[in-house]
């Protein structure tokens, strides 16, 4: 079985697709919040990306994170260069995989809370290790060093930033649904209940 299942594009499908990528670039350059480390920061550009993973699927998720990745690492984010495009490919490329594969199995609000929790756990988890891989190289400091950072800053950071994320997610998923017309599939608002 496929988890990366190519969806049916329309025009539609398409603009809105092409508008949130740029409303991603948007975001980053708009909004950027140093926390713990010089070289992490809080944004939400990711929400675009999560609503347009629940509303097209996870194949649509991650070429869209790849996309927004460089696109954002050759302009906006430029000085975190290709290890910067790299971590963000690998973080939002796992959350999208994985909470995008959860969510179109059964889309209900439950599911969608779900689904969001389990992404964040593991973007957490991957960008723990990831770090303690890439952080290195980057920094140009010892391992051991970079592994003392991750429970005062990086898996702190990583939580909070995918968390955030998730929930304005869940909040707007409904309202920016609507305003692109992605109707491919219902809102998290809009699913009958759980029984």
């Amino acid at each position: 079985m496929n988890t990366l299942a190519k969806p049916r594009f329309t025009t539609r499908s398409i603009t809105s697709i092409a508008v949130m990528a740029a409303l991603s670039v948007v975001l980053v350059a708009l909004i950027h919040i140093p926390m713990f480390l010089p070289f992490l920061e809080y944004d939400p550009a990711d929400i675009p990306i999560f609503i347009t993973t629940f509303a097209f699927g996870p194949f649509v998720g991650f070429i869209l994170t790849v996309i927004v990745a460089v696109l954002q690492g050759i302009t906006v984010s430029a000085s975190a260069g290709p290890i910067g495009i790299m971590m963000h490919i690998v973080a939002t490329g796992v959350f999208v995989i994985v909470a995008g594969n959860i969510y179109k199995r059964n889309k209900t609000r439950k599911n969608a809370a779900v689904a969001l929790a389990v992404g964040v756990v593991a973007w957490t988890a991957v960008m723990v290790v990831w770090n303690i891989i890439v952080t290195p190289l980057y920094m140009g400091v010892p391992r051991e060093q970079v592994i003392e950072l991750v429970v005062p800053a990086i898996l702190p950071f990583n939580l909070i930033k995918a968390g955030i994320n998730s929930v304005l997610t869940f909040a707007l998923y409904k309202t920016v649904g609507r305003l692109f017309g992605l109707k491919e599939v219902k809102s998290v608002r809009e699913c009958p209940a759980e029984k």
